[in-house]
């Protein structure tokens, strides 16, 4: 298999009745990420939202209750638009349950669901509710959804767009999975209409089909998969896709960007006002082509791994601003899809808690700081989808989404201690930099040091407030 490689918070279904109202909290560090930069800073905190940001020496007022963390950073709230839960249909793969309880734990509270890999597709207004159903009650953060267009609905995206969803998902190449086939140029060329007429995102797995081989069955050799799909596969697609920007005034987003190659390209349409942007993943600015074994497929993703010359350019990319954003891609499978053929194996990469201290551990050596992170995988990303009003800032306004960091911190990742479903990942064995202590998401804390202690996430969409939340459920540990 290939791989199944604007905006607001709503439910959008029935909850329980508001509760009391919380504590007013008061959250104070010397190291708090603030969209002016990093400082010493206390967070106030009422209901859910972030009601001030005040000197880190002034007291609280009565009724209120401090939390002090000293020297252990202050971030808001990551944001993932990039994750394939694929609940339901193939829930084995990964649930709402698992991969919310993940998210929690790596510092994101609020992500944003993939149309493919669930049964059925997010392709009409019917499976969004389907899937609305299947992750109400089982959400640990906030969750959101893309739709999907395929060659069978292009005219028929608008009750969708309707109906919520974030932008819809295409492929260029086949997806992996048969329910989700890719768009030849005509029928993209009439998604990019249909989405400019929407004023729609249409986000874009971008490998053009006529740049790909087929990666040799019976192969244990990463050298042969990454020969099967070169820079020029995504180079080529990028450039289509930007003709097609161009020419109806479309937004255009580009997924999991892997060939630095293309970079020039994007920079330059940018500069001419066209309206795409770019996201890339932890994986293509931690980990390098040089280092993967033979047979080791928890490694294979598409678009691929590259080396480490194109690395650096992506960092590059991501220092100029040509990046919007880094985002997880979180593609999970059952291990027994990971044999050792990168043939044969299931492509995706398992990664949405280590997110986090993945990018920090390779960010840091690089010269930047906590605000370039906040940058690309909170602000960025809310502002891809549209939050940027209530999500992916600590700022008076704000959901109070808060992840508290200690960057100082080192862990080996033991796959058996993560919450997605199936214990395979990339990251194995590695050590990493940088602990999430504690998530809170609009002023309730959900995590502490991994452990996950309720589902209060919320179902969002586009345009609209925020419901009622799911119901609660409070636990020492996560099914």
């Amino acid at each position: 298999m290939a791989k199944g490689c604007p905006l607001s918070a709503v439910s959008d279904g029935p909850g329980v009745p508001p509760g009391p109202p919380a504590p007013e909290v008061v959250l104070r560090s010397t190291r708090v990420v603030l969209p002016d930069g990093v400082r010493p800073a206390a967070v106030e905190i009422a209901g859910g939202r972030v009601r001030a940001v005040r000197e880190h020496s002034a007291p609280p007022v009565p009724g209120q209750v401090l939390r002090d963390y000293g020297d252990a950073a202050l971030l808001p709230g990551l944001v993932d638009t990039h994750v394939h839960v694929n609940d339901p249909g193939r829930s084995e793969w990964e649930g709402f349950s698992t991969a919310t309880a993940a998210a929690a734990a790596g510092g994101i509270t609020t992500l944003v669901d993939m149309p493919l890999n669930s049964l059925p597709p997010t392709t009409d207004p019917a499976a969004l509710t389907v899937k609305r159903a299947t992750a109400r009650e089982q959400a640990h953060v906030d969750v959101g959804f893309w739709g999907g267009a395929v060659p069978g609905n292009l005219g028929r995206l608008g009750p969708l767009h309707a109906a919520g969803v974030f932008g819809f998902k295409c492929f260029l190449s086949p997806s992996g999975v048969e329910e989700f086939p890719h768009l030849e140029p005509a029928a993209l060329e009439r998604a990019v209409r249909a989405c400019a007429a929407l004023d729609a995102l249409l986000i874009v797995h971008a490998e053009d089909p006529h740049h790909l081989a087929a990666a040799p069955d019976g192969s244990r050799r990463y050298a042969d998969f990454l020969a099967s799909r070169p820079p020029a596969a995504e180079h080529a697609a990028v450039e289509r896709l930007l003709d097609l920007a161009e020419r109806y005034r479309a937004r255009v987003h580009i997924l999991h960007l892997s060939a630095a190659t293309a970079l020039p390209a994007l920079a330059a349409a940018r500069a001419a006002g066209v309206r795409v942007t770019v996201e890339t993943c932890p994986h293509f600015l931690t980990l390098t082509a040089e280092e993967i074994p033979d047979g080791a497929t928890e490694f294979k993703c598409c678009p691929p791994i590259r080396d480490a010359a194109n690395r650096e350019a992506l960092w590059a990319g991501l220092a100029a601003g040509t990046i919007d954003a880094v985002v997880s891609d979180h593609s999970p499978a059952t291990a027994d899809l990971k044999v050792p053929d990168f043939g044969a194996a299931w492509g995706g990469i398992s990664s949405l808690q280590l997110t986090l201290p993945a990018m920090w551990t390779a960010a840091r050596p690089r010269g930047h700081d906590l605000a370039d992170v906040v940058r690309w995988m909170a602000a960025g990303p809310a502002a891809l989808a549209g939050l940027g009003h209530r999500k992916g800032a600590l700022a008076p306004g704000h959901d109070a989404d808060i992840a508290v960091f200690d960057p100082e911190a080192a862990f080996t990742v033991d796959p058996a201690a993560l919450h997605h479903r199936n214990p395979v990942t990339a990251y194995a064995g590695r050590t990493l930099h940088g602990q999430v202590r504690e998530t809170w998401l609009r002023g309730e804390l959900i995590a502490v040091r991994g452990r996950v202690l309720a589902r209060t996430g919320r179902l969002i969409d586009r345009d609209r407030a925020p419901g009622p939340a799911a119901t609660p459920v409070r636990s020492s540990t996560t099914p």
